[in-house]
């Protein structure tokens, strides 16, 4: 027999709106992977980021399709995810080589003041993954 106060908490559960669904809400993003050492050609990519979501998801997606994108990365203690690699190039500060992180939109380029963990992005942005040298 339920006690009055799980029967409270379990009504409860039922009546919480649960996370949105993985396919409703998707924003589409192009990514756009260059090197600015090196002559490699660029690679575009297409994928989504849910309501709100953060670029690092659509990279994870994106690595989980099997399109030929892979990435990875170290988590900093107070900066968060830094990008290590992408498609097999890393960065390697004895070259002073880094992954940049840059968006497209209509009319500009920024670089955003977060990174890949924090960067939401909006409808059809182009989000850069620079190779480069510092």
């Amino acid at each position: 027999m339920m006690t009055p106060a799980l029967l409270s908490a379990a009504l409860l559960l039922l009546l919480l709106p649960g996370a949105p669904a993985e396919d409703s809400n998707q924003t589409p993003i192009n990514i756009h992977v260059t090197n600015s050492v090196t002559s490699a050609p660029k690679q575009t990519y297409s994928t989504y980021v849910v309501y709100r979501g953060i670029l690092l998801g659509a990279m994870w997606r994106l690595q989980d399709s099997n399109v030929g994108f892979s990435f990875t990365y170290t988590q900093d203690p107070n900066y968060g995810p830094f990008l290590v690699s992408v498609n097999g190039v890393s960065g390697c500060s004895a070259d002073r080589t880094y992954w940049e992180l840059l968006v497209k939109r209509t009319n500009e380029t920024i670089r955003p003041d977060v990174g890949i963990g924090c960067y939401i992005p909006s409808a059809n942005e182009t989000i850069v993954l620079n190779f480069n040298k510092y």
